[in-house]
C-alpha cells in the first residue's frame, strides 16, 4: 500500500480519483489546493503524488519546485489540460517524473501509477548491488549516486534511468527501451519525458559519464576514462 496525495482543486476529479485510488488498497488523501497539501505531507510523507497545475492559490510550476524539495523521494506526477509541449517541459524541469493531459482515462492513470510504485521500489535481486563507471559509484540497493568527493543527487526516474543506461555502458539503448523499463511497458503519448530527464543527468553528472544522443533511435551512456576501442568506441577492462 502506498500513500498517496491528489492535488485538484475540482471536487469531482479529485474525490472521484481518491476513491478510485483507494478502491486499489492504497490510502489516498485529497486536497483542493496547494497549500493544504503542502501541509498534508509535511504531517505525513507521500509516496506518490498527483498534482493539477491550475490549482486556485499557488501557481502550478512554483508547486511541484516546493514538493521537489519538501518530498524529494516521492514520485510527482502532474495532471494538467495544457497541452502545449513548453508546458509539459517546464513541468518537467520543475521536477515532476511525469505528465497526464486532460481528459485521461482511468485506467491509464491506474495504470501509471501502478508502474511508478513498482519502480520506486527497489528492486536488487540478481543484479550487482554497485555499478562502476570511471569515478562514480551507482549504489542500486541505497539508490544512491556517489562520486570520490560527494553525492549527486538524483530524482527518482532520473537514477532509474542512470541504472539503465549504465548496466552496459557502450551499448545502445532505444527510446521505446527506456519507456517501457524505466517508466511504463504501456506508455500512452510522446516521450519527451525522456529527454528532460537525459539532459537532468548530463547537467548533474558533467564530465563523469558521456550520454551520446542517437539520432532516431536513443541514447548510448560511455565511460569518458575507458580506453577506445579498435572502432573508436570505449572498451573493456
Amino acid at each position: 500500500m502506498a500513500r498517496i496525495v491528489v492535488i485538484e482543486d475540482d471536487p469531482t476529479i479529485g474525490g472521484g480519483l481518491a476513491s478510485a485510488l483507494r478502491v486499489l488498497g492504497h490510502d489516498s488523501r485529497w486536497r483542493g489546493d496547494g497549500a493544504a497539501a503542502l501541509k498534508c505531507i509535511e504531517e505525513a510523507p507521500a509516496d506518490l503524488v498527483l498534482v493539477d497545475l491550475g490549482l486556485p492559490d499557488i501557481d502550478g510550476f512554483v508547486l511541484c519546485r516546493t514538493l521537489r524539495e519538501q518530498a524529494p523521494d516521492a514520485v510527482l506526477v502532474v495532471l494538467t489540460a495544457r497541452t502545449g509541449e513548453m508546458d509539459v517541459i517546464q513541468a518537467l524541469e520543475c521536477g515532476a517524473d511525469d505528465y497526464l493531459t486532460k481528459p485521461f482515462r482511468l485506467a491509464e492513470l491506474q495504470a501509471r501509477v501502478t508502474a511508478h510504485l513498482r519502480r520506486a521500489a527497489p528492486h536488487t535481486a540478481g543484479a550487482a548491488p554497485e555499478i562502476r563507471i570511471g569515478s562514480l559509484v551507482i549504489d542500486r540497493a541505497a539508490r544512491r549516486c556517489l562520486t570520490a568527493k560527494d553525492e549527486v543527487p538524483l530524482r527518482p526516474r532520473e537514477f532509474d534511468l542512470l541504472v539503465r543506461l549504465a548496466a552496459r555502458p557502450g551499448e545502445a539503448v532505444s527510446r521505446e527501451v527506456l519507456m517501457s523499463e524505466v517508466w511504463d511497458e504501456n506508455w500512452f503519448g510522446p516521450t519527451k519525458t525522456l529527454d528532460v530527464h537525459v539532459a537532468a543527468l548530463r547537467r548533474k553528472l558533467g564530465s563523469l559519464v558521456r550520454i551520446t544522443t542517437l539520432r532516431q533511435f536513443g541514447y548510448r551512456l560511455e565511460d569518458p576514462e575507458a580506453p577506445s576501442g579498435p572502432e573508436g568506441r570505449p572498451g573493456t577492462v
